[in-house]
């Protein structure tokens, strides 16, 4: 709602653009703002500042989109990278064709980050930063016990 102005049909072209292009076996999620309604640091509602100046966090989840990323771009190495961002461009330079063509369908930074599905559910069930899952499912390996 936030992210799309209410539009299904603008949501429903970003998430198959994503679709399209990123690695198999590869779920893609909203986090932050968009999904929140507010910014984590001050909790300003999403867009504070004007229309379009919230970015969109968008995670790929799982091995193929890790492994997009020069070793460099990474917090948790082979793990857990840093966005793909006006900060940091080159860390994934597969990802900035994708990157470029979504920003101009929302009219918004999108930023792009690799992650492994356990850090996800670290993410939101010990960390409490709920996602939106908008392509293929975000799984995390079961171990028996």
């Amino acid at each position: 709602r936030l992210a799309f102005g209410g539009d299904p049909r603008r949501y429903e072209e970003f998430c198959e653009t994503i679709r399209r292009e990123m690695p198999p076996d590869t779920a893609a999620v909203l986090r932050g703002s968009a999904v929140t309604g507010m910014r984590h640091g001050d909790h300003a509602p999403f867009d504070a500042d004007g229309p379009g100046t919230s970015d969109l966090d968008l995670t790929l989840v799982g091995a193929e989109a890790v492994a997009l990323y020069k070793l460099e771009g990474f917090f948790i190495p082979k793990v857990h990278s840093r966005p793909v961002s006006e900060k940091d461009p080159d860390i994934a330079p597969a990802l900035l064709p994708l990157r470029q063509r979504l920003m101009a369908m929302v009219g918004r930074p999108v930023n792009i980050q690799g992650t492994r599905d356990w850090i996800m559910y670290f993410r939101e069930y010990l960390m409490g930063q709920p996602y939106l899952t908008i392509v293929g499912k975000v799984e995390t390996e079961k171990t028996d016990d």
